[in-house]
């Protein structure tokens, strides 16, 4: 039951939306080249399939690249904030301003000083990712209960095992949640870096469909983006189920 109340309210949801647009196109209160209807969206969509596969697989490696790359570097950053307190002082207001910079703004950069190839998209893709990961991870191995770090030092653990033990567990639903947010900003990211050059991906197909007034393609793109993010974000759900089996089992014991 549940279960069932957790996915029927934002169904229905959806569906009243899609029902609203479909009624304001339908009787012409918005002109149809301005804002399709959702069966013009849905027929460009079935009709560009095979094209959107295509540029949807280039997009899917830019962003995969680019979050692994992101998540490596968060990762190695956040140990580092955590296991040197000058560290911490010094990159935390940077890491900050960082995300302060619009992608916009610093994507031509990168297609200037790189090129149209793959790197100025992944490079993209890490610095809007990586935000996340190092953020959720600093304040998970800082939430640590102190008790239980001078519990390990008393009994002579290893700065690795406490890490392994104490901070590492701590920090693991922190950093789920970053990298959910992380998986998001991976496709953006890639998709913004593609608009600015490139011979293929969602961003490069976006651009020519809109020269050529084609926003019901238009449309069905944003759909199929917004479906890649929620499926990297089911897929985040699937891999923190498998890497922190207590807390499912603590979900079934409540």
């Amino acid at each position: 039951m549940r279960t069932r109340r957790a996915w029927v309210a934002p169904t229905v949801t959806a569906l009243a939306l899609i029902g609203i647009w479909q009624a304001v196109c339908s009787f012409g209160l918005v002109p149809s080249f301005m804002l399709p209807s959702p069966v013009d969206v849905v027929a460009a969509l079935v009709g560009d399939v095979s094209l959107l596969a295509s540029h949807t697989v280039t997009t899917l490696e830019e962003a995969a690249l680019g979050l692994a790359i992101g998540v490596a570097v968060g990762f190695s950053v956040a140990v580092a904030m955590d296991r040197f307190d000058v560290v911490y002082r010094a990159l935390d207001p940077l890491i900050t301003v960082s995300q302060t910079i619009p992608t916009v703004a610093i994507a031509p950069l990168l297609v200037l000083w790189f090129g149209y190839g793959i790197l100025p998209k992944v490079v993209l893709v890490v610095l809007t990712t990586f935000f996340p990961i190092t953020v959720a991870l600093a304040s998970g191995f800082r939430s640590v209960d102190p008790d239980v770090l001078d519990l390990m030092r008393t009994m002579d653990a290893t700065r690795w095992q406490v890490f392994r033990y104490a901070k590492l567990p701590a920090a693991a639903d922190q950093f789920f949640g970053g990298l959910r947010i992380s998986a998001t900003y991976a496709i953006v990211g890639a998709v913004v870096a593609e608009w600015l050059g490139g011979s293929s991906g969602l961003g490069v197909y976006m651009t020519r469909v809109r020269k050529s007034f084609s926003y019901d393609r238009m449309f069905a793109a944003i759909i199929l983006i917004s479906a890649l993010s929620l499926a990297l974000m089911k897929g985040v759900d699937v891999l923190q189920r498998i890497c922190m089996p207590w807390k499912r089992a603590g979900r079934n014991q409540s």
